[in-house]
């Protein structure tokens, strides 16, 4: 049975603001941002029986927001988590276990308003086989492959640096991006080392925000108050929660299975996406997904984006809110890629790229420990 169009974003929005918000909490970033999703659909929470979030427990959410939910998923796989609930939302509306779920995001991840100190569970495996070697966090563990990436395929550090400076050259037309200064390629180079090769403008931000998502069965998403957008196909995948554990180090299994199986489910080429967006905790994140969701030949991709190919005007439009390098990171950026997503589709985005009809997200979440992709498109794909 394909799932294929048969689910749709009916209402997406963003909290109301972004960046540093030290006067909500987390749960309260949850909330702000599902009522301005519902609203955007024309729904209350009333109409909602199904809840999903990671960082809060999904009965918190509905508790707070007065849903009686008949559906509920708190699965917590990182960045990528949010792509993984749209995908558990269509199984579950198509198999009628539900007929609205909002899924929510909201972390106060600058402020720490409402926020748990991050450690490694004890018995994790980082906590057990890294964390007794010395490495401080995501700035120290996620770009251990960058430099063995770098040295297998020749990448200079002037390509490398080139992402931040595209992405940046796409806040610049976000109004909503914190960062919207252009820089430069010695900017990226004159920036603090923070993990040789990777400087301080190969990194993101660190916000306050949240986001959500209303779906609901196609059929009854349009005749809701806002632009419906299709779920054409989903995937996700994972692989070892270590950096020492992944498949290859300078390549995302999690990304190649799931984008694989979402693209082969939408039934889309490459060739036919128009706008995509790849989770850029840090700069080389793109890369690897721009690789393993094939869109260029291994060890291509840095050299695709000096030349410019996901910059304004290129074929490939990448990260056109800026990233979490620019736009806003609040520790789990997957909901931010999703919304991005579903503006293009809408032709909504405050940096439009015209023409778009499909587009592909993908998300992380820990370093590569996990990845979903959706495939989304407009009323002329389905």
């Amino acid at each position: 049975m394909t799932l294929r169009g048969r689910v749709a974003i009916a209402g997406a929005a963003e909290s109301t603001e972004l960046g540093r918000i030290p006067g909500k909490s987390a749960l309260e970033l949850h909330v702000d941002a599902a009522l301005n999703a519902l609203a955007d659909a024309g729904l209350t929470p009333r109409d909602v029986d199904g809840v999903a979030c990671a960082g809060e427990s999904p009965a918190d959410v509905a508790d707070y927001l007065g849903i009686v939910p008949e559906y509920l998923d708190g699965t917590n796989v990182g960045g990528s988590s949010y792509m993984l609930h749209v995908r558990h939302a269509m199984a579950a509306i198509a198999g009628g276990l539900c007929t609205t779920v909002l899924v929510t995001h909201g972390e106060s991840g600058r402020s720490r308003v409402g926020m748990t100190p991050w450690q490694p569970a004890p018995q994790s495996f980082m906590a057990q086989f890294e964390v007794p070697h010395g490495p401080v966090g995501a700035p120290s563990l996620f770009p251990i492959g960058v430099r063995r990436y770098m040295h297998e395929y020749g990448v200079t550090r002037e390509q490398f640096a080139m992402v931040p400076v595209v992405q940046r050259e796409w806040a610049a037309r976000n109004p909503r991006a914190k960062l919207r200064d252009p820089i430069t390629v010695d900017d990226v180079l004159a920036s603090p080392v923070i993990a040789d090769p990777v400087h301080l403008l190969h990194c993101c931000l660190v916000t306050d925000g949240g986001g959500a998502l209303v779906l609901t069965s196609a059929e009854r998403a349009r005749d809701l108050a806002g632009t419906p957008v299709y779920v054409l196909g989903a995937g996700e995948s994972s692989e070892s929660s270590v950096v020492s554990g992944l498949e290859s180090l300078t390549s995302s299994r999690a990304i190649r299975v799931g984008g694989e199986r979402a693209l082969r489910e939408a039934g889309v080429a490459h060739a036919d996406v128009d706008h995509l967006m790849i989770y850029d905790a840090f700069a080389h994140v793109p890369l690897y997904g721009l690789e393993d969701l094939g869109f260029v030949g291994r060890g291509e991709a840095a050299a695709f984006v000096a030349d410019r190919n996901t910059a304004p005007g290129g074929p490939l439009p990448l990260n056109t809110n800026g990233g979490g390098l620019a736009y806003t990171h609040t520790g789990m950026y997957g909901m931010f890629a999703i919304q991005e997503s579903v503006r293009q589709v809408r032709g909504t985005a405050p940096a439009q790229v015209p023409g778009v009809h499909v587009s592909v997200a993908t998300g992380v979440g820990g370093m590569f420990m996990s990845s979903g992709t959706l495939v989304l498109g407009d009323s002329s794909t389905v």
